[in-house]
């Protein structure tokens, strides 16, 4: 139940803290006082839409919270331990705070939450009754709601509606995979031929450098061979009147050797002429070696640039730079290949999953219906005797179960059937007027209360369009609800609002020159003074007064 309410710069509410009795509370005021108001400051607490023209003009920002006590919920607790919140033993305090930019954040316990996360836990906490509501009764999501409500099948609707999530969720997986499978399937031969291509080239990272090297070697063999024969025999010598490099040095050192005794330096600069010539011999045999090494061969050349044309070619067709691009490129086409079928035994799993998921929503559906229709009669019964406690003693209602496509709550769509005489009972939009669909209405309510275990309920003027004995019936039989919950009742009808536990009038003031809405909570002569004005308008008579008496003393649920 709704344990206390705190506003602050909500619209033409200032400031207001107020707490809430259980059983039947009755909200009255002049039209335009601001009871819709109050009303939309309970709806923000439910996820209702919130903007900037919510936040009045005290600051940038406006804040309400509820605290609620849903200590009996153990649905409820194993939905917060699902959203990781404190359960606070039931004690929930849920607050939203709205600013002049239109967005606006949401607290459970002080904790943040999404909307969404907002709106399922308040939907099991409250459940408001708007002035134009009775539309609801034209919604086949409502009308099924209701039903299942009754006959004890939301658990069975809810695992319906799982297994329909879950089927759609692997038909989108089957459709991806289609579309995949598809395309690969397009590009397979394309993909094979490209793969053979690069697997055939056997790719070796590095390979182009080497062979680019070598291909200037080759092209180049004939005077590089006569450059390096020609270095040779200059180094060598003729053997006879060009001696050559070594034999000269050979000799020179020998000449600087015999004057070393006299000339200390010559020693030296003869054992430096040693070491050159080791190195000159050094060198004159590598050219030599390289010379015998250096190919003159035409076959090699073609056949090195054949393969450089090769892989430049590739290099080309895949718009990449290296061999080791082109190696990732063959082991993609290799994955792709490979993935082609793999995806097709994953299809064949999916399609497995989804004809087991048929399965079993085709049979949790014929259940449902099975127990839809065994409770649709009792349902019907129920509302009709209902709607005879409400002055419609010829009214008949009747439930009709029509097969649909397969959805979300199974194969079933609901109708309500009305009939204020009870002939021929037609669609209930079709068939009831504004305060035949009112009662209708309570009479669904009064239902839910019962199977539901909804904690707190708002009816916003349901009475609307009814006066005389049939809003007492239906004040009695809100007040009757209010035993087994706590009901709010925002009321114009003074046969309504003396029913009940509680009385808040609801007023407009000027203050610093503004509109100002509050609230109060009425004693027993406020509230007969109240209900007098219901009665008798601006003028309050004695006879007014004497009747709003009666109508106090008549009330089972007067404290």
């Amino acid at each position: 139940m709704l344990k206390a309410l705190r506003v602050k710069n909500f619209v033409l509410i200032d400031s207001l803290e107020i707490e809430f009795p259980a059983g039947l509370v009755i909200i009255t005021g002049e039209t335009g006082a601001g009871k819709s108001i109050l009303l939309g400051a309970v709806a923000l607490l439910t996820g209702g839409k919130a903007d900037a023209s919510s936040v009045g003009p005290a600051s940038d920002t406006c804040v309400v919270e509820g605290e609620f006590d849903c200590r009996a919920d153990a649905a409820l607790e194993a939905t917060f331990a699902d959203l990781d919140l404190p359960w606070n033993g039931g004690d929930i305090t849920i607050r939203r705070v709205v600013s002049t930019s239109g967005r606006s954040r949401c607290f459970i316990c002080d904790e943040p939450v999404s909307k969404d996360d907002l709106a399922a836990i308040s939907s099991r906490i409250i459940d408001i009754h708007s002035q134009h509501q009775t539309l609801k009764l034209s919604d086949p999501a409502f009308r099924l709601s209701v039903l299942d409500a009754f006959a004890g099948t939301t658990a069975l609707r809810e695992d319906c509606a799982g297994i329909w999530k879950k089927l759609g969720q692997e038909r989108k997986t089957l459709a991806d995979l289609n579309e995949k499978i598809g395309r690969l399937s397009m590009e397979k031969d394309f993909n094979e031929l490209m793969f053979k291509q690069l697997d055939d080239a056997r790719l070796r990272d590095g390979e182009l450098a080497e062979l680019e090297t070598e291909q200037k070697l080759l092209a180049n063999a004939e005077e590089i061979k006569l450059s390096l024969v020609k270095a040779e025999s200059l180094m060598e010598g003729d053997g006879q009147e060009v001696p050559s490099i070594g034999a000269s040095l050979k000799e020179v050192s020998k000449t600087l050797s015999k004057i070393s005794s006299f000339v200390p330096l010559a020693g030296e600069l003869a054992e430096r002429v040693e070491s050159s010539k080791a190195e000159l011999d050094d060198i004159l045999s590598e050219i030599s070696s390289l010379e015998e090494s250096t190919d003159v061969s035409q076959e090699r050349l073609e056949a090195v640039e054949s393969r450089m044309s090769q892989l430049y070619s590739l290099l080309s067709k895949h718009s990449v730079h290296t061999e080791k691009e082109l190696i990732e490129k063959r082991d993609s086409l290799s994955e792709t290949l490979y993935n082609s079928e793999e995806l097709e035994q994953t299809k064949a799993t999916v399609e497995r999953i989804i004809k087991d998921l048929e399965e079993k929503h085709r049979a949790t559906s014929v259940k449902l219906h099975k127990e839809r229709s065994d409770a649709a009669g009792k349902f019907a019964e129920t509302i009709t005797q209902s709607l005879h406690s409400l002055s419609l003693e010829g009214a008949s209602f009747g439930v009709e179960l029509e097969t649909v496509a397969p959805g979300a709550s199974g194969t079933d769509s609901v109708n309500f059937m009305f009939s204020a005489t009870g002939d021929r009972p037609v669609e209930v939009s079709k068939g009831a007027s504004g305060g035949e669909m009112s009662r209708i209405m309570l009479s669904v309510k009064d239902l839910m209360a019962r199977y539901t275990a909804m904690p707190t309920m708002i009816f916003d003027e349901i009475d609307t369009g009814i006066s005389g004995s049939v809003a007492d019936a239906m004040g009695s039989m809100i007040c009757r609800m209010g035993e087994d919950m706590q009901i709010f009742a925002i009321t114009h009808l003074p046969q309504v609002a003396a029913k009940g536990n509680s009385h808040l009038l609801v007023t407009k003031e000027i203050t610093d020159g503004r509109a100002v809405s509050k609230i109060k909570q009425l004693g027993t002569e406020d509230r007969v003074q109240e209900i007098a004005r219901m009665l008798s308008g601006s003028r309050i008579t004695p006879e007014a007064m004497a009747n709003a008496e009666s109508l106090l003393q008549n009330n089972p649920g007067r404290k």
